[in-house]
């Protein structure tokens, strides 16, 4: 990683520090977050998200809390001082939290199969092919990380998961013959679940809305719409909405594009019948 960086637009530590500073400004004008709300036409929740630096504060609404709060042009300077590019990297650890608490998760990868698909041995794999590699003890500690997202796959009131799948991933040998026959077989079970939309784009489509690489499209509990998209130089969190939704048609695209549910299960059983 480069010793000079860009600045980081709109980070969470930002957000984080605006939406104190308005947290403190509402409670010494003696209101609630919901009494907030009220004269500024959203509801708690919001209010709640803003605070707590879930969601970016609008320069309109900073002018207006502004006015409310007589904070004299603070939440207004604090929002123009943030970057003009509302897309920002995020730790692992933050991206784990939204994907556990999601409400709906759209997953495509042409790379490797969505994390939350893999097998253990699939897991490890994909780690060892890492350049530069890791050590044995972050390969276990990365392992046990990601498995134990899994847990999203079966919890009460689970999340409406969606995954659109390059078929080439499909046909890798990554680990060997005994790994990529054990997930085929997770995969087809994974399919059964009720909260699991599992779809392969072949590749012999001629259409492919996803060349320019994998990405995942998330909602949060308070609906708050995002995005997150990987590359060789690493990844970002996208909250602006036009390009949420630039991702968000890009996907709906994607899944005309690959095999019906029920197609794609059966392309399983003839992956599996094969070997």
């Amino acid at each position: 990683m480069s010793a000079k960086r860009p600045p980081r637009p709109k980070n969470l530590t930002s957000m984080k520090m605006l939406g104190k500073q308005l947290g403190a400004a509402r409670r010494f004008a003696g209101y609630t977050q919901g009494a907030l709300g009220d004269l500024v036409g959203l509801d708690e929740e919001t209010i709640a998200s803003v605070e707590q630096g879930r969601r970016s504060l609008k320069p309109d609404l900073a002018a207006l809390l502004d006015d409310i709060l007589q904070t004299k042009g603070m939440l207004g300077a604090g929002v123009a001082n943030l970057p003009d590019v509302d897309q920002f990297p995020m730790w692992a650890e933050v991206y784990m939290e939204h994907e556990r608490e999601s409400i709906a998760l759209s997953w495509y990868d042409n790379a490797v199969l969505p994390g939350l698909l893999q097998t253990e041995e699939y897991v490890r794999a994909v780690l060892r092919n890492r350049v530069p590699a890791y050590d044995g003890d972050e390969i276990e500690t990365r392992t046990a990380a990601r498995l134990e997202r899994q847990k999203i796959l079966h919890r009460k009131n689970a999340p409406t998961l969606s995954f659109v799948v390059w078929e080439a991933v499909l046909l890798m040998g990554l680990g060997g013959p005994e790994v990529r026959i054990g997930q085929l077989r997770h995969l087809r079970e994974i399919a059964e679940l009720p909260c699991v939309s599992l779809q392969f784009l072949l590749l012999s489509s001629p259409c492919h809305a996803g060349v320019d690489g994998p990405f995942i499209l998330l909602e949060t509990p308070d609906h708050q719409h995002l995005a997150y998209a990987e590359s060789q130089r690493g990844s970002q969190w996208v909250a602006d909405a036009d390009e949420v939704s630039r991702l968000a048609r890009k996907y709906a695209m994607l899944r005309t594009q690959a095999l019906t549910t029920q197609d794609s299960t059966g392309l399983l059983d003839r992956l599996l019948g094969e070997r």
